[in-house]
């Protein structure tokens, strides 16, 4: 740019460093222990013995030389020189001391990259920062103390943003007008965020993802345990005991406003008639949009007939147990029926001939364990279920029922610990349902001497568990609600909802 007169100088003041006369008229100067050379004698101020020095007359420089118009001895003192500055030079700024107040443009673009980093750190304002989460998510923890204009960009280093999460840290500040950390779960993921005020906090101002949310809510933690209904018991010479409903557990990352179904599954009807098998129980499941859905198979039905094959129980989340009859060895049904890693339940018992009159059946899989075999004059046990504390305190649930026995036997078998329904003697004792909410299997009948019929699956249960401060309160179906400890929990007995 050109100037009419003389270039304007701009300052950067300093004080050079003290000088010890001795007798010689030239001496160096020092800035901080180095030669310093000012830009002319006009940008000086010299003063000897407490009288300021007219510049050429009194002295001249030359380089880092300055010369006086006479020799001095040790008795004088050069009191200071300062300098005014040079030509267009302001120094080095010191640190902190530009704001984006000074600045014409603001900070926008000034951003000083950093190395890559694998490990939680808290971030600084003005700098950029590659993000490698190939071995873990960690957290960035944004500035404690903000000002307008602070930006931060974070960007996805090794593409895997998806698989392990950034946690954004508010750190008692607001994000997107929120208090909650956020988290960026996007590949190739890169986001600029700008602190605005205390009202919206950090917002963010520019994502290469463009049609993506830049900045997610951090997904909530919820425990689950979901149980279908168990099978209902077979009428036969032994009726087989109904199978537990499936039974699974484990936690799941839902994110923030998603509305979760519900489901719980019926237990299955009791034998219909003599020689009739058990119903299978109905499915238990959670589901919703963006939701891993989990299913629990409901519990196979118990066999029935006199015949073999004909007595194998029916598969299901743990099997139903086989009818007692005459014409061989009966099999009991499959548990973990579909298939589910851990397994949702367990075999129903097998069921082998008997003397005429009693012909017990085999016990119903429970959640835990197998059915029991049926003995010679002793209808099977129901395999046990499953405890768990996922309420606050411990609870078993699933349990296979007990099956029945003909009038010359000994006694149906008992229900496996966890709801499952005891088994029919003929002729003196009924068979019981599975309990309801506990997913028992029903016990199986007997049509030996007098017709008993099998009984009735226990229907099912889906149980929520999570941190108290993160339940929304958001439900349908009229769960009940408790706590324990710092956890809510809602108990469906009932299909409802509910949206984190």
């Amino acid at each position: 740019m050109a100037y009419i007169g003389k270039t304007p100088v701009l300052g950067n003041f300093i004080k050079l460093d003290a000088i010890t006369t001795s007798s010689t008229a030239s001496y160096t100067m020092n800035y901080a222990g180095s030669p310093y050379s000012p830009q002319s004698v006009n940008h000086m101020l010299v003063s000897l013995n407490g009288v300021i020095q007219a510049p050429t007359d009194a002295y001249t420089i030359s380089g880092s030389t300055i010369t006086f118009s006479s020799t001095l001895s040790s008795s004088d003192s050069i009191d200071f020189i300062m300098i005014y500055g040079n030509v267009l030079d302001i120094g080095t700024p010191s640190d902190g001391t530009i704001t984006a107040a000074k600045l014409a443009g603001g900070i926008s673009g000034l951003i000083s990259w950093q190395s890559v980093q694998t490990t939680g750190f808290t971030a600084v304002a003005g700098r950029g920062y590659p993000c490698n989460t190939t071995s873990a998510a960690f957290t960035v923890t944004l500035p404690a103390t903000p000002s307008v204009g602070d930006t931060i960009i974070l960007l996805d280093y090794a593409g895997t943003f998806a698989t392990n999460n950034i946690t954004l840290g508010a750190n008692s500040n607001k994000i997107d007008g929120g208090t909650a950390n956020k988290v960026l779960s996007t590949t190739r993921e890169a986001v600029t965020v700008t602190y605005i005020d205390a009202t919206q906090g950090w917002v963010a101002s520019s994502g290469v993802n463009e049609g993506t949310v830049a900045l997610s809510e951090v997904p909530i933690s919820i425990d689950y345990l979901v149980l279908a209904g168990g099978g209902g018991g077979g009428q036969g010479a032994g009726g087989g005991g109904g199978g537990s409903g499936g039974y699974r557990t484990g936690t799941a990352n839902i994110s923030v406003g998603t509305t979760i179904t519900l489901t719980v599954g019926d237990g299955g009807a009791g034998s219909s008639g003599a020689s009739t098998s058990g119903s299978t129980g109905s499915n238990s499941s959670i589901s919703g949009s963006g939701v891993t859905t989990i299913t629990s198979a409901g519990g196979g039905g118990g066999g029935s007939s006199n015949t073999a094959p004909a007595g194998t129980g029916l598969d299901g989340g743990s099997g139903g147990g086989a009818g007692g009859g005459s014409g061989g060895t009966a099999s009991g049904g499959s548990g973990n029926t579909p298939s589910t890693s851990p397994v949702q339940g367990y075999n129903g018992g097998t069921a082998e001939d008997g003397s005429s009159g009693n012909r017990p059946g085999g016990g119903g899989g429970g959640s835990s364990a197998v059915g029991s075999n049926s003995q010679a004059s002793l209808g099977g046990n129901g395999g046990n279920g499953t405890a768990s504390s996922i309420t606050g305190s411990s609870v078993t649930r699933g349990g296979g029922g007990g099956a029945g026995c003909g009038a010359n036997g000994t006694s149906g078998g008992t229900g496996g610990t966890g709801g499952g329904g005891n088994g029919a003697k003929g002729g003196s004792s009924n068979s019981t349902a599975g309990t309801a909410n506990l997913g028992g299997g029903g016990g199986g009948g007997s049509d030996f001497s007098d017709s008993r019929a099998g009984s009735s699956g226990g229907k099912g249960v889906v149980i929520l568990s999570l941190l108290t401060s993160k339940y929304s309160g958001t439900t349908t179906g009229s769960p009940t609600v408790t706590t324990s400890g710092s956890n809510t929990i809602l108990q469906f007995n009932g299909t409802g909802s509910y949206t984190v």
